[in-house]
Parts: C-alpha cells; sequence; structure tokens
C-alpha cells in the first residue's frame, strides 16, 4: 500500500495505463449507486427479520431467549421452531433472519469449532467463534439474512457478541435482535443489573421476549431458554406459552334438518334437441376404419365418374356415326 505523497511518484514509474494510484477508501460503488438511482432504478428494501431473541449476562453465566413463530411474509409457517442453535457445549446462538442462512451459518461454523478443538486440544473460546462468524458474514457482504446473538462461558467468564449481517459485532452485557428489538431492549434497559441471579436473569428474558411477541406481529408462540453457565448448558425448550391460543366465546348447537325454509322454487325445462355421443372401445381399431372408410369412399368416387365419363363418350360417338 502507497501513502499519498508516494502516490505521484509511484504513478510516474508505473505504465502508462495505471492512473493515480492511491490508498484508502474506494467510493465508486458510491458513484454508481447514485447513477443507478437518477436512472429510475429503486434501491433494495429493508427486510424485517420477524423474530425476538435476547441474551443477557448475569452473575454465574449468560441466559439466551427466544420465541418460536417462523414466517413466511404474512403468513406463519412454523408454530415452534427452534432459533437457539448448538455451537459448542459452552457456545450457543440465537438467530435472526432467514431461516435457512441462520441455520446453516450455525452448523458450518459448529463443524469449524470441533475441527479446532480436535487440533488444540483444548477448549475453544468464544471469541474464537465470533471471529469466525463474522468473517464469514463479512466476506458475503450482507448478502446472508443472519442476524445473531451469540453467548458462551470460557475461562474468561461470561460473554454476549451481538453480530450483524453486514460482519460487524458489538460485545454487550446484554442484547436484543430481530423486529421485536425495540420492546425487549426497553424492558433489558430498564431492569437488567450485573448482580442478577439465575431465576431473575430468566424471568427478566421472559419478560423481554414477551414484549416484543406482544408489540410485533412476526414474534410469537412459545418462548425457548438456554442457560450457560461454567459447568454446562441447560436447553429450555418451550419454557413458556407466550400467546396462549384463543377459546371460542360463542357455542353454535344447531340441530340436523332444523334449517328454516323461506321459499321454494321449481323451474320446468323444454327439451327442444338432444344428441347422443358415443366413443369406440378401440379407439385406434376406429380410426383405422375411419382411414378405410374415407379411403374407399374415394375409390368409389373415382369409379363413379369413370362411369360418367365412358357414358358420354359412348354416346357422343353414337352421334357422330348417325349422319
Amino acid at each position: 500500500m502507497l501513502f499519498p505523497f508516494s502516490a505521484p511518484k509511484a504513478s510516474q514509474g508505473k505504465s502508462a495505463d495505471i492512473h493515480g494510484i492511491r490508498c484508502g477508501f474506494n467510493f465508486v460503488n458510491c458513484r454508481r449507486n447514485a447513477e443507478l438511482l437518477a436512472l429510475g432504478y429503486e434501491p433494495p428494501k429493508a427486510i424485517r427479520t420477524g423474530t425476538s431473541i435476547v441474551g443477557i449476562i448475569y452473575q454465574d453465566g449468560v441466559i439466551l431467549g427466544a420465541d418460536t413463530r417462523a414466517t413466511e411474509g404474512p403468513i406463519v409457517s412454523d408454530k415452534n421452531c427452534s432459533k437457539i442453535h448448538h455451537l459448542q457445549g459452552h457456545i450457543y446462538c440465537c438467530g435472526a433472519g432467514t431461516a435457512a442462512d441462520t441455520e446453516m451459518m450455525t452448523l458450518m461454523t459448529s463443524a469449524e469449532l470441533d475441527l479446532h478443538q480436535l487440533n488444540t486440544g483444548r477448549q475453544v473460546p468464544v471469541v474464537c467463534a465470533s471471529m469466525l462468524l463474522r468473517r464469514t458474514l463479512f466476506r458475503y457482504q450482507g448478502h446472508i439474512g443472519a442476524a445473531l446473538v451469540m453467548g458462551g462461558v470460557d475461562r474468561t467468564g461470561p460473554q454476549i457478541y451481538c453480530i450483524y449481517p453486514c460482519g460487524s459485532n458489538d460485545k454487550i452485557p446484554y442484547a436484543a435482535m430481530g423486529s421485536g428489538t425495540l420492546a425487549a431492549m426497553s424492558v433489558l434497559e430498564h431492569s437488567w443489573r450485573p448482580d442478577l441471579n439465575r431465576e431473575q436473569g430468566k424471568q427478566l428474558v421472559r419478560e423481554a421476549i414477551s414484549a416484543g411477541v406482544f408489540n410485533d406481529l412476526g414474534s410469537g408462540s412459545n418462548i425457548d431458554l438456554c442457560v450457560i453457565t461454567k459447568k454446562g448448558a441447560e436447553y429450555l425448550r418451550t419454557d413458556t406459552i407466550a400467546s396462549e391460543k384463543g377459546e371460542r366465546l360463542g357455542k353454535y348447537g344447531i340441530k340436523p334438518n332444523s334449517t328454516l325454509v323461506t321459499s321454494t322454487s321449481v323451474l320446468s325445462l323444454l327439451v327442444t334437441d338432444e344428441r347422443t355421443y358415443g366413443v369406440g372401445l378401440f379407439p385406434s381399431q376406429s380410426t383405422v376404419d375411419d382411414q378405410q372408410l374415407e379411403t374407399g369412399g374415394g375409390q368409389d368416387s373415382k369409379g363413379v365418374e369413370k362411369e360418367k365419363e365412358e357414358e358420354e363418350s359412348l354416346s357422343g360417338g353414337s352421334q357422330k356415326k348417325s349422319p
């Protein structure tokens, strides 16, 4: 890399095809985007993730939480899907965004972490998992729709990482991502403190996820929790039912044949023409017969024409001989 003051000298020594070699940022894409907007192209729209995921640090470890609703636009495709993914025995990850992207990202990272543990022969640090996730996401420049909240406990203590689809990350004591972020973060900012015990931390995560569920249509159904400590991880599947199915208040008991008949009308139909159509049992044979009839009919017509010609010739010959 060349410094700005050395760029002109270096450009003189290079060939004539290379002009103005400089270091720093490149804004070619910004000019391209401005030209595309001027031509009438619409910029890409932001996509709603449709999820509420939360992670906090408490006095003994980490607690992760997520809802269980999966959506396809306005349609609820799955009411009880798992959004907390296993990376290692002491590292778990919550995923928001495209379900396939989050699933494959966590599967590939889990395999890489297993190989790392086999090669080094020691426990994988949490920061190593964060680095692998960030490298892959940054390589694809945000085209992988995976917003992750990763938590784990290693020899340095409990850690929470908030990893964005573009590859950036935040290391914070509590995090929330997904479409229910605003409601969940308001609960966390109001009630979180570093000396929370296990039950208080679980209750705080439940309240944060419930706030996201009740304030966002893309989140719903149940609440899953994962408690990670130095001793291991405890995955609590369907810990709480956030939005229960409502019951029908009105009861409709209509007996059979009890519908009231208000009027009766009969229409008389007059049949003017009746046609019946039949299909042969052997279609191939019927087609052959039809072809034979057509050829036979053609031969008969030719014969009739020949007879007429002979009669005309005879009659003409007799008229010529009479004089």
